[in-house]
């Protein structure tokens, strides 16, 4: 079973009852699901680009890419209607856990210059983004195969109903998100 999920079935269940005063157990804020998507540029330009980071993203997550469709044309950018533009995967259960175990673990602390997540990348409802700028700080990604270095936006879908009770359940999975002007004071 994946360290994280044993660790918030055990650990931070019983910590968010206490902090955020609930008392049925099924009200405790938990993940629902992590969707990790990378667009690419024009796919006039190049072909090969969106077959190599579909790849790229199958080996980081674990789970088979799915090719995403331009939903209507954009002639600035060089996008027809249908043309495949960029791909995701949406994690559940136990792999979504290992990825964000991987995540927090191993890959955030490998960013440059780092100094915490954004905490104001919450979107009013209780879910979080966040953008990563390369795939290479995944340990998954050789890079001595990497032929384009590509950035990912990764969403992490919570049933917390607000972003306090969500930033609550995330900053105890163990994502360093930097401290606001408001809890400095």
């Amino acid at each position: 079973m994946a360290r994280l999920l044993d660790r918030y079935k055990q650990e931070i269940v019983p910590e968010l009852m206490r902090v955020l005063e609930i008392q049925n157990l099924m009200a405790v804020p938990r993940l629902e699901k992590v969707v990790v998507s990378m667009g690419t540029c024009s796919p006039t330009q190049d072909k090969n680009r969106l077959p190599a980071i579909a790849e790229d993203l199958t080996r980081i997550t674990g789970q088979k890419a799915q090719m995403r469709r331009a939903r209507r044309s954009v002639s600035n950018f060089k996008i027809r209607k249908g043309y495949e533009i960029g791909c995701r995967v949406t994690l559940r259960g136990k792999r979504m856990y290992e990825f964000v175990d991987r995540l927090v673990n191993a890959a955030i602390p490998r960013l440059r210059d780092f100094r915490g997540l954004n905490p104001r990348s919450f979107d009013g409802r209780g879910n979080y983004s966040l953008g990563i700028p390369d795939q290479s700080i995944f340990a998954e990604i050789d890079l001595a195969k990497v032929t384009y270095n590509q950035g990912m936006n990764i969403t992490f879908v919570t049933t917390a109903e607000n972003d306090s009770d969500a930033r609550e359940l995330l900053m105890r999975l163990g994502m360093p998100l930097r401290r606001t002007e408001e809890q400095a004071a």
